[in-house]
């Protein structure tokens, strides 16, 4: 081959090489665009050290992980039945989805729960119903030394702070509360703007932060106290000792979070850590609490003053209650939160493992006041994980003059139980302070929603009380409700849940055996 001829050539294959990649090369570019970053993305997996599943597995093992992050909700609506969904089975939710909408709650074809199965309760009916039509019950909260009383519906709102929730979801539930006619807690955070701009009935949660009633130090402060008590909104007032959730558990709010919106509201510093710590610093002892129930009552003016707890040493609730004897100051009610009581963060081993849960505590508040010759004077309100009218029912019977709600009045609002509660990243704009989401709730349509889920729940627990051939709530007794126990073993709240004697731990031959320790030990110098 010539010179010629090879230069020929030359030209003529380098011009079929630029010919086929201008025609190649786009379809090459489009597969490294895709494929390039899955290959830079499994190098990246196999040398990365902070998950196994990743270096094992480059790429594919992402698949764990997005699976993961949507467990939740393949669970809600796709695994769990209507009956085995936790915290909150689907049977409840649904409910109360439905009596806040204003849709039909009845359900067809039978019930789906299985009544041959031990733990099922229910209330006997009687063969002369009462028809209670226009009946709406109402309990009187205040003592003798209770120069302002109020009317309680049997169901309230419990203690949500502004901050767990968003604004929009306090102004819905206040606004619900002022529709239909029941109170607000206002929670520890203490009372901000949004409890009271439409002047729905607050119990105002004076906690072991003191927030809202405070000095520069974190001590209680009479005077912001008494200024603020005196608002016409706030019917009552709760000393928080603990709660269901974390009892015994302080808390931190990081200084990240104190805006000053919040500082303003709490009475804190901006842009410091605030503590709330795990006990009071204005009592240390039984007489002290007693102390400063009193001191909180003349500073209200004579609102109604309780204390609210989750039960943990019986033989301290005992002392509180030989302090009550010993200084002759009764608080007007107490709320008893039950272990299982919820929150939006809590350490695990607390919400799984602390505290006594809602029926035990309550059996137990109620026969310790009963043995003292107390009950007559303080009321007790049920706080933990009651959505329906037989769930009020229920702990009427075991003791309760009425009973708060904190994720039924949520699940009102809209709350999907996504229990995203503790990452800001709530998907209803109900516990998140993102504008861009808690704008989604629209108060003038959810207060309605809060109002119908009250509304349609009291009338229920009437014709309940009805069907069992009762004429008020005061007339309910604990033998009213069954639980089967095994196979035909149908015992009634009576026969389980004997109450102790009036009066019977002020003599000490009279003492129940297995109270006796925990009444001895019980001192009310010294928690």
């Amino acid at each position: 081959m010539t010179v010629r001829q090879i230069f020929v050539f030359l030209a003529l294959s380098s011009s079929t090489l630029i010919i086929a990649l201008s025609y190649f090369l786009p379809q090459m570019l489009w597969v490294f665009v895709v494929v390039g970053p899955i290959i830079i993305l499994g190098i990246v997996d196999m040398y990365q050290t902070k998950q196994s599943v990743r270096r094992l597995h480059p790429v594919i093992g992402h698949f764990r992980y997005v699976l993961e992050s949507f467990r939740a909700e393949i669970q809600q609506y796709f695994v769990e039945s209507d009956l085995n969904g936790t915290p909150i089975p689907r049977e409840f939710r649904s409910l109360i989805y439905q009596r806040a909408k204003g849709d039909r709650d009845t359900r067809p074809f039978g019930t789906i729960f299985d009544v041959e199965r031990a733990g099922y309760e229910w209330v006997n009916h009687s063969m002369q119903p009462k028809h209670l039509n226009g009946f709406s019950p109402r309990i009187k909260f205040g003592g003798p030394d209770c120069k302002q009383p109020y009317m309680a519906s049997p169901l309230n709102i419990s203690a949500m702070s502004y901050g767990s929730l968003s604004k929009n979801a306090i102004m819905s539930l206040n606004k619900g509360a002022k529709l239909g006619g029941f109170y607000h807690n206002t929670g520890e955070g203490s009372m901000s703007p949004y409890h009271l701009k439409h002047g729905g009935d607050i119990v105002w949660q004076v906690s072991t932060g003191y927030f809202g009633c405070r000095d520069e130090k974190g001590n209680f402060n009479p005077e912001t106290f008494k200024e603020k008590a005196a608002k016409e909104v706030v019917k009552m007032i709760e000393i928080k000792l603990s709660q269901g959730a974390k009892p015994g558990h302080g808390g931190i709010l990081p200084a990240s979070k104190v805006t000053e919106e919040i500082a303003k509201i709490r009475d804190v510093p901006v842009g410091q850590d605030v503590v709330s710590p795990p006990s009071h610093s204005a009592f240390s002892t039984p007489k002290g609490l007693c102390d400063f129930i009193k001191q909180l009552r003349d500073l209200s003016g004579g609102k109604p003053i309780g204390f609210k707890l989750c039960v943990g040493r019986k033989s301290e609730f005992l002392a509180i209650c030989k302090a009550m004897l010993a200084t002759g100051i009764t608080p007007d009610f107490i709320t008893v939160d039950g272990g299982e009581g919820g929150t939006g963060a809590a350490p695990t081993e607390m919400t799984n493992s602390v505290g006594t849960p809602i029926k035990d505590g309550l059996i137990f508040v109620n026969n310790a006041l009963i043995g003292v010759g107390l009950r007559d004077k303080i009321r007790i309100i049920a706080s933990g994980k009651m959505f329906s009218a037989f769930h009020i029912l229920r702990a009427m019977a075991l003791g309760a003059d009425t009973v708060n709600s904190a994720r039924g009045f949520m699940l009102s609002l809209g709350c999907i139980q996504a229990r995203t509660c503790n990452s800001d990243h709530c998907p209803t704009g109900i516990a998140t302070q993102n504008p861009a989401r808690n704008k989604a709730i629209v108060v003038m349509e959810k207060s309605v929603r809060v109002a119908n889920y009250h509304r349609e729940t009291i009338e229920n627990l009437v014709e309940l009380i009805g069907a069992a051939g009762l004429d008020s709530l005061d007339a309910l007794e604990p033998h009213h409700i069954n639980r089967r126990i095994e196979g035909v073993n149908v015992k009634h709240y009576g026969q389980l849940y004997p109450v102790i004697e009036h009066e019977s731990l002020l003599c000490t031959d009279k003492i129940p055996n297995d109270w006796q320790y925990d009444w001895e030990s019980a001192n009310a110098d010294r928690w």
